[in-house]
C-alpha cells in the first residue's frame, strides 16, 4: 500500500494556532482522519514529532512492515502527515518514529480515537462522526441551566467493577449493557449524576485509569467509541449528567507511549525535578510548551465535543500546583519568581476552564485540590482557577476523623465537625466520600465506623444524612450505598448480594430517599454556596455531641432545620430554636424502621412551644434519636 500526495489539511492558520498553543479543535487534525479526496476514501494521519528524522505509519494495512509509510513534515511545524488510500475503519496502526540518534521506535497514536483492548497497544482507526445522537433538549437545557443551582448527587463509578458478566471470559460489561443497567440504578436512587473513573485509555488496568496514555481514545475494555457514546446518550436521555475524571497532571512511562515520543523530552519536561512524579513513577507534562499546552486543552474540550460529557473532574490539582509537589529540599526548582507556585500550570488550568466553560456552556469543571490554594472555584477574570467547583477534602477528612472515634470520646473531637463551616462558602465546595476513602487499607465505610453492628450502621446513616443536609454538593463511591462490608477492588464486583440483609438495603433506602429529599427541597441546595443557606441553632452542645443547624432557600420562609446526635444515647424531649410558631412536621428520620432494618424506630411528635431559644422566638421539643438525625420543616408548608 502507497501514500498518495494530496492537500495537507493543515492550512498556515492552523500551524499558527498550533505553534502558539491556540488550535482548540486540534483533534479534527492530528491523529487518524477518515477522509475522502477526489472519491478516493482513505485515511490522513499526522502526528507531532518535531525532533525526529523520519517518521512512518505501519499497521495491518501494511502487514506490519516496517519503516511501513513514510509520513512528510508540515512546514516546520514539526508535524508529520500522509494520506493512505483504501485504509479504513477498524485498521491498527503504530507510528515509526526514527530519531536524531538512528533509533527506531513504534509509537502508538497520541492522538489516536481507539486502541487495542490492552496489553495489546496498536492504535486503532475510528470515524467518530457517524453516531446519531439523541440528546438535543438535554444539551440545549445544559446550557441553559447553571447545575450548581440545582440539586446536585454524584454516583461515582468505576466501570469494570460495578457489576461484572459471567459470560465473558475478562469479566466485564460493555458500555450499552452498562447505560440501560447503571440508568436504572442511579434513576431509582435518585442521583443527578455519575462520575466516571477514567475511560480514557491506559495501559495497565490496576492503574484505575489515573496513568492514561491514549487521551482522546476511550477504553475498548468495555467496547467502541460508538458504545460509549450510547451510553452517554442513553444516560442524558433518562435525565442523568456524565462526568469523567480526566488526568493532565502526568503520564506513564510505557515505552509505546508519550515518553520521549521523538526520542526527546516531547511532552515531559527533561528536567526531572521538574519532569518525574516522585510519588507515582511517572512523568509531569510540560505546561509551558504551547504544543503540549495545545494537546491537554484541546482533549478538554475533545470530551465535550464528541462524547458530550457534561463534567470533567481534574484529578490532582495539588500536584500540578505546587512546584514542590512531594519534593525535598534541592529535589524541585522554583518559579522565575523564585516562589513554589507552578505558574505555567496555573495558566493552563485558567485556559482550560476558560475554554471549556465559554465553547461548551453548562459542562463543569471541578478541581480534586486538597490545599488551601484560593480561588480555586472563583473565575479567572477575578483571579481564580476558574474551575465550577472544588472537591472538599478538608470536609471529608475532619468528617471521617470524627466518625472514627468512639462516642465516648467524640466531646473532645467536637470541632472537627463545626470547623467545616468556617470556610464552607470559600469556594463552591462538593463534599466527597469517593473510592480514595475506601482503598489502600481504609476499609470500607460502614468497616471504619466504631461500635457493634447497630452502632456501625446507625453512624454510617447518620453520616450520610449529616452529609447530605450539609452546604455543599454531594458524591458518593459504588458500594457505599448499601454499606459494602470489605474495601474496593478493581478485581471483582461490588457484594451486591448484601442487599438480601435488612441493614444494607435499609441503608440503600436511606441513600434514596435523601437523594428525593434533596431533589424536593430547595433548602437544601439554592443556596449551597452561601452563608445566607445556612445559620447554626445550636453548635455548642460539645458535651452531648449534638449538632443543630437550619438550611434557607431563595425564599426566606422556605427552610428545615437538622438535628444530629452523635452518641448512642437518646434525647428526650429534646428542644431546639425555631424560625416561627406554629407546627412543624418530621421529613427524615435516620433512625426509622424503614432504615434500621427493624420494627422500632424514635420517631415521635414534635411539639411547638412558646419558650424562646437559642435566639429564636420560639421552640420545639422532639425525641433526638441514639445515633440519629432528624430533619423538620414547618408543618403548614
Amino acid at each position: 500500500m502507497k501514500t498518495r500526495t494530496v492537500p495537507s489539511l493543515f492550512s498556515d492558520y492552523d500551524l499558527y494556532l498550533f505553534g502558539e498553543g491556540n488550535h482548540h479543535d486540534l483533534y479534527r487534525f492530528l491523529g487518524a482522519q477518515v477522509r475522502t479526496v477526489d472519491t478516493i476514501e482513505g485515511v490522513n494521519f499526522a502526528v507531532w514529532a518535531p525532533a525526529a528524522r523520519r517518521v512512518s505509519v505501519t499497521g495491518s494495512f501494511t502487514d506490519w512492515k516496517t519503516p511501513g509509510i513514510r509520513m512528510s513534515p508540515v512546514a516546520e511545524s514539526g508535524i508529520w502527515e500522509c494520506f493512505v488510500p483504501d485504509c479504513r475503519q477498524g485498521d491498527l496502526y503504530k507510528y515509526q518514529v526514527e530519531t536524531l540518534t538512528g533509533q527506531k521506535i513504534l509509537k502508538s497514536d497520541p492522538c489516536g480515537f481507539a486502541a487495542e483492548v490492552p496489553p495489546r497497544t496498536a492504535s486503532r482507526v475510528e470515524d467518530l462522526s457517524t453516531f446519531q445522537w439523541n440528546d438535543d433538549a438535554w444539551i440545549s437545557r445544559r446550557g441553559k441551566t447553571d447545575a450548581r443551582d440545582q440539586p446536585m448527587s454524584v454516583y461515582e463509578v468505576h466501570l469494570g467493577s460495578w457489576q461484572t458478566s459471567n459470560s465473558r471470559e475478562n469479566g466485564w460489561l460493555n458500555y450499552r449493557e452498562l447505560a440501560h443497567r447503571l440508568v436504572e440504578y442511579c434513576r431509582g436512587l435518585g442521583f443527578t449524576h455519575l462520575e466516571l473513573m477514567p475511560v480514557s485509555e491506559h495501559p495497565y488496568t490496576g492503574s484505575w485509569g489515573y496513568q492514561t496514555l491514549g487521551y482522546f481514545a476511550v477504553t475498548s475494555r468495555y467496547g467502541t467509541p460508538e458504545d460509549f457514546m450510547y451510553f452517554v446518550d442513553h444516560c442524558h436521555r433518562n435525565g442523568l449528567g456524565v462526568i469523567i475524571d480526566w488526568v493532565p497532571a502526568h503520564f506513564p512511562r510505557d515505552g509505546h507511549g508519550l515518553m520521549r515520543f521523538d526520542g526527546t523530552a516531547l511532552y515531559e519536561h527533561a528536567d526531572p525535578r521538574q519532569g518525574e512524579h516522585p510519588d507515582w513513577g511517572t512523568l509531569i507534562f510540560n505546561y509551558g510548551r504551547n504544543e503540549v499546552r495545545n494537546f491537554l486543552v484541546a482533549n478538554a474540550l475533545f470530551w465535550c465535543d464528541r462524547y458530550h460529557i457534561d463534567g470533567l473532574r481534574v484529578d490532582a490539582v495539588a500536584s500540578m500546583l505546587y512546584l514542590d509537589y512531594s519534593r525535598g529540599e534541592g529535589q524541585w526548582l522554583p518559579n522565575r519568581y523564585g516562589g513554589r507556585e507552578n505558574l505555567e500550570a496555573i495558566d493552563f488550568l485558567r485556559q482550560v476552564n476558560e475554554q471549556v466553560h465559554s465553547q461548551w456552556p453548562g459542562v463543569l469543571t471541578i478541581a480534586e485540590e486538597s490545599t488551601a490554594w484560593p480561588g480555586v472555584s472563583r473565575p479567572v477574570e477575578e483571579g481564580g482557577l476558574g474551575f465550577s467547583l472544588k472537591w472538599n477534602m478538608g470536609w471529608m477528612n475532619d468528617t471521617l476523623r470524627y466518625i472514627h472515634q468512639d462516642p465516648v470520646h467524640r466531646r473532645f473531637h467536637h470541632d472537627e465537625l463545626t470547623f467545616s463551616m468556617v470556610y464552607a462558602f470559600s469556594e463552591r465546595f462538593l463534599l466527597p466520600f469517593s473510592h480514595d476513602e475506601v482503598v489502600h487499607g481504609k476499609g470500607s465505610l460502614i468497616d471504619q465506623m466504631p461500635g457493634d453492628v447497630w452502632q456501625k450502621f446507625a453512624n454510617l446513616r447518620l453520616l450520610f444524612t449529616y452529609m447530605w443536609a450539609h452546604p455543599g454538593k454531594k458524591l458518593l463511591f459504588m458500594g457505599g450505598e448499601f454499606a459494602q462490608w470489605t474495601e474496593w477492588t478493581c478485581e471483582k464486583a461490588i457484594d451486591w448480594d448484601l442487599l438480601q440483609e435488612p441493614y444494607h438495603h435499609g441503608i440503600q433506602r436511606l441513600v434514596g430517599d435523601l437523594n428525593r429529599l434533596l431533589a424536593n427541597e430547595a433548602a437544601l441546595y439554592e443556596l449551597d454556596f452561601s452563608g445566607e443557606g445556612f445559620r447554626w441553632i445550636n453548635c455548642h452542645d460539645y458535651t452531648g455531641s449534638t449538632l443543630v443547624w437550619l438550611r434557607r432557600a431563595r425564599d426566606p420562609d422556605d427552610h428545615l432545620v437538622i438535628a444530629c446526635n452523635f452518641t448512642p444515647v437518646p434525647r428526650a424531649n429534646y428542644a431546639v430554636g425555631v424560625p416561627r410558631k406554629g407546627a412543624w412536621r418530621e421529613l427524615f428520620n435516620s433512625d426509622s424502621s424503614h432504615y434500621n432494618g427493624t420494627n422500632t424506630g424514635n420517631q415521635g411528635e414534635i411539639k411547638s412551644i412558646a419558650t424562646p431559644r437559642d435566639g429564636f422566638a420560639h421552640s420545639v421539643e422532639f425525641i433526638l434519636p441514639p445515633l440519629g438525625a432528624v430533619i423538620f420543616a414547618p408543618a403548614d408548608r
